[in-house]
């Protein structure tokens, strides 16, 4: 049995979502687990730093540490290995000189992989998952879901402008965190949720929706295109990396982006409302068997996905550490 910390920031979305998922992967392989959780206040988070230096003083021993996204570099000396896996757009430029200290970064995406292996680390593809939030009592509806959340990266306000041009077209429904919607959009076939809905609500619409819009700038890994393909939904996203990763032309449907900004180590994709016009054109064209054919396929590549990660990630991450320790 090895000792496992994990370290992140618990922001109360993604990246806590990401630091129970590994925590529980290691605790169900019958590892220790501890997860070190960064808040918002600075001083109790030096405070936690300062108590875990004790630990090590007196002795505390830790087998290996993953960090999520973000690089806490008080804590590289207390343990035998460090991991981490990053997500490109959110690495900072301060964090490079800290790199050589990672025993690996385990990349979600090729795209990842690329990036850091330019930086000369010690690269391991591992992929990533989410939620599995299938549910095949629900009925399928031909509609569009688009989930913004609050992020400002979505794409939100094209695809509203998208829509606003189309009253023909099938309803849409958006839900996004008021404090970054620009108006609430008030047309017959949108319905524009500016609120938080609880975790059965979310489900029941990513469900019934036959079409998912996610014409991301940038992701990480895509945890939303990703639990589209886990309700077997036809996913429309931007043809760049990651997302152009998680999703293919054969189940989904890509969108060319007008505009291409490099940003850090990932990079920026725009789409505009023209190519919003051609994927919806694209989607609604699909007759019932080629709808069923791409559903069943994004539903399966979102199981292999799944399996894949969940399979592989414990076994690598000790097979690190123990040549660490050779």
């Amino acid at each position: 049995m090895a000792n496992i910390r994990i370290i992140s920031r618990d922001n109360g979305v993604g990246l806590s979502r990401d630091m129970a998922l590994v925590a529980a992967l290691f605790r169900d392989a019958g590892h220790a687990v501890e997860v070190v959780a960064y808040g918002g206040n600075r001083t109790l988070d030096r405070c936690m730093e300062i108590g875990h230096r004790v630990r090590h003083a007196l002795g505390r021993r830790v087998d290996m540490q993953i960090f999520l996204e973000r690089v806490y570099h008080r804590f590289l000396s207390l343990a035998d290995c460090n991991l981490l896996i990053p997500n490109p757009e959110w690495f900072q430029p301060a964090w490079q000189r800290f790199l050589p200290r990672f025993d690996a970064v385990l990349c979600k995406t090729q795209h990842g992989a690329h990036a850091f292996a330019a930086l000369g680390c010690e690269v391991r593809e591992i992929g990533f998952t989410s939620d599995d939030v299938f549910d095949p009592g629900v009925a399928r509806v031909r509609q569009f879901f688009h989930l913004a959340g609050r992020s400002s990266a979505k794409g939100t306000q094209v695809v509203l402008d998208a829509w606003e041009r189309h009253p023909e077209w099938p309803q849409l429904v958006v839900v996004q965190n008021p404090k970054t919607a620009v108006r609430r959009m008030a047309l017959a076939n949108v319905s524009h949720r500016l609120e938080y809905l609880g975790a059965d609500e979310l489900r029941q619409l990513q469900n019934a929706s036959l079409f998912h819009l996610c014409p991301s700038e940038m992701e990480g890994f895509g945890h939303y295109l990703n639990e589209a393909m886990s309700v077997g939904a036809i996913v429309l996203t931007t043809d760049g990396a990651p997302m152009n990763e998680l999703v293919s032309a054969d189940d989904g449907v890509l969108l060319t982006p007008s505009v291409r900004i490099p940003e850090g180590l990932a990079e920026r994709f725009v789409v505009d409302v023209a190519a919003i016009e051609s994927g919806v054109t694209r989607a609604l064209a699909f007759d019932d068997a080629e709808l069923e054919r791409r559903r069943a396929g994004a539903r399966r590549r979102f199981l292999d996905r799944d399996a894949r990660f969940r399979n592989t990630l414990v076994p690598q991450c000790l097979a690190i550490a123990g040549a660490t320790r050779r």
